[in-house]
């Protein structure tokens, strides 16, 4: 695991929640606590429990805040997160755009350095640069087990929205294995969390820290409610998994590119069809790959897919959705049709 090497109090604030919890329990119940005084005489128990968790919180912002950067590119402002003691920096694809060269602020300076792209990979929205001239004392982060992430867990989310340089919002993991789209012809982003954190304009590419101070997550994006106009829907928003990130940035910045993307593929070119009442109905074959995936399972143009896996497909969107909960090797049963009879088949996904 890349990151800093000093020393740190890794206490977990359950665990003083829980005695606390457990001893409140006890007051109720018999009227005391063993090994300590009267119900009367203590401070109500609760109030230690605020307490604790604010200074872990505190904790891991004083720890994990300096290796959180802000990411000046051509058309706007960006976060990134120091990846190790040489330099590089991962952010998201979209961040850094079609830009190479870069101005970075530290957290710990107020002078800018300058930058340069050492890759970027739009499928999974991130990308890696590193400062041309890395001064000493770069404080990297430490990247987690992202797969040990829980639904219910506390995370910080920190980064440089809308401009505010060294921003810090809290909440906890919503849900984990999202696929979420970017937007109409855009990534789709597979195995993602979600967390409740507030994630504004200018935190992509920041830190998803956990109580720990581990980045569990990059985050990259903010759901939006059509209902609002497109808006940002408050308390979802979504993240790179630490696990994909360190994958994925060690690739490029080894190869200077991906070399093993993880992605799986079906191997076809598609487009949405509608259906009664010109509602999207499923995705058309346009074109299939020779000799791949979906070549190999009897697939071809004009078979309409409506389901694969457990996930049905009404649409491209949904179908890339369905893909980028699997990973290549998988092999998944897909319902297509053609010329209108429904139809089977299992198809073993390549790689995008």
């Amino acid at each position: 695991m890349r990151g800093r090497t000093d020393s740190r109090d890794r206490r977990d604030p359950r665990a003083s929640t829980w005695t606390a919890a457990g001893c409140a329990v006890a007051l109720l119940l018999s009227g005391g606590c063993t090994g300590g005084s009267s119900a009367a005489e203590d401070p109500p128990v609760p109030h230690a429990i605020p307490g604790d968790l604010e200074a872990a919180y505190q904790d891991v912002v004083r720890d994990v805040l300096p290796s959180v950067v802000q990411i000046t590119t051509e058309d706007g402002l960006g976060s990134g997160v120091l990846y190790d003691d040489s330099g590089h920096i991962v952010t998201n694809a979209h961040v850094v755009g079609e830009g190479r060269d870069f101005e970075v602020l530290l957290a710990t300076s107020q002078t800018p350095l300058s930058a340069r792209l050492v890759s970027s990979y739009p499928p999974q929205d991130l990308a890696v640069i590193a400062l041309t001239d890395p001064p000493d004392g770069l404080r990297a982060a430490e990247f987690g087990d992202s797969s040990r992430v829980e639904v219910g867990q506390i995370v910080l989310a920190m980064g440089n929205p809308l401009g505010l340089s060294s921003s810090v919002t809290q909440g906890i993991v919503s849900a984990v294995g999202r696929s979420v789209s970017e937007g109409e012809g855009q990534a789709t982003l597979g195995n993602m969390v979600q967390t409740s954190a507030a994630i504004n304009p200018g935190n992509s590419g920041g830190a998803l820290v956990d109580l720990s101070g581990d980045v569990v997550g990059i985050p990259t994006l903010a759901a939006r409610d059509p209902g609002l106009g497109g808006g940002q829907a408050p308390g979802i928003g979504f993240a790179i998994p630490a696990s994909t990130v360190t994958s994925l940035a060690d690739q490029m910045i080894e190869h200077g590119r991906v070399v093993d993307s993880g992605r799986a593929a079906l191997g076809v070119s598609v487009r949405t069809v509608l259906g009664d009442g010109f509602e999207p109905a499923g995705a058309a074959i346009v074109d299939v790959t020779e000799g791949g995936p979906a070549d190999r399972a009897g697939l071809r143009p004009g078979d309409v897919l409506v389901k694969l896996g457990t996930e049905p497909v009404t649409d491209v969107v949904s179908l890339t959705e369905a893909l980028a909960s699997h990973r290549p090797d998988d092999t998944v049963r897909v319902r297509y049709a053609r010329d209108g009879e429904r139809q089977l088949t299992d198809v073993t996904l390549g790689e995008a």
